[in-house]
């Protein structure tokens, strides 16, 4: 009896730890570039009672065993990395990314994280930096007397804005996106930045639209890849 009702109360922590992962899938269907979490469970050590093919008699085997199970825990809290939506913003400083790579910052310890939150600003310098002013890597620095809304992005990551009321884009910088051989692997870090893990392997590094890269959408952002109806299913 007692070790019916540990191996329920496994199922009962697996199934609570499912609720709070689709609680915090829901409560980030709003947020910039979030990637939906998903439980995978696997199934606890096994009391074996009777081994299958155990001899039944001289000349029999028992063709199956008898194995009692101890419950379930979690193994995984797998990220799904599909495209979220992309929606259409109208900002100036808003680049979204269609296809794989990451944007890289740089964080106030020199470290490096990537994010799929394009939702950028320009700071007092000019620089272009994300929402907690974490500079964009490499630098974007806009010139003296840059006239924001006559800024471009194209879907290769150039960056141009026209100086001085002139009528001629100045070219002042390229982005370049990062990729992972196994971006599941990365560390989710708060603020919608990742980090790099063994798991997750070394960045490669390549414009918009090369070696596989995705390109980048200027004005766009892109949306949580959360469906509410299917977390609700």
């Amino acid at each position: 009896m007692v070790r019916s009702l540990w191996t329920a109360a496994t199922g009962m922590n697996g199934q609570q730890a499912n609720i709070d992962t689709i609680s915090n899938n829901l409560s980030n269907v709003n947020t910039t570039g979030y990637k939906q979490h998903r439980v995978e469970f696997e199934d606890l050590l096994y009391q074996n009672v009777k081994l299958a093919g155990t001899p039944a008699t001289e000349e029999t085997v028992t063709p199956v065993g008898i194995q009692m199970g101890t419950g379930v825990k979690v193994g995984a809290t797998q990220r799904i990395m599909t495209q979220g939506s992309l929606q259409a913003t109208g900002v100036d400083t808003d680049i979204a990314i269609v296809g794989d790579g990451f944007f890289r910052v740089q964080q106030y310890d020199g470290s490096w994280a990537y994010t799929r939150d394009g939702s950028f600003k320009v700071d007092s310098n000019g620089q272009l930096v994300n929402s907690n002013g974490l500079r964009v890597v490499p630098e974007i620095i806009l010139p003296e007397g840059y006239q924001l809304s006559t800024l471009t992005v194209t879907d290769t990551g150039r960056v141009s804005v026209k100086v001085n009321g002139g009528t001629e884009p100045v070219e002042v910088g390229q982005l370049e996106l990062y990729r992972f051989p196994n971006a599941v692997g990365l560390e989710n870090n708060g603020d919608n930045l990742y980090k790099v893990t063994n798991a997750s392997g070394e960045p490669i590094a390549s414009r918009p639209g090369f070696e596989g890269m995705g390109t980048t959408k200027h004005r766009f952002l892109e949306m949580s890849n959360v469906s509410v109806v299917n977390e609700m299913v």
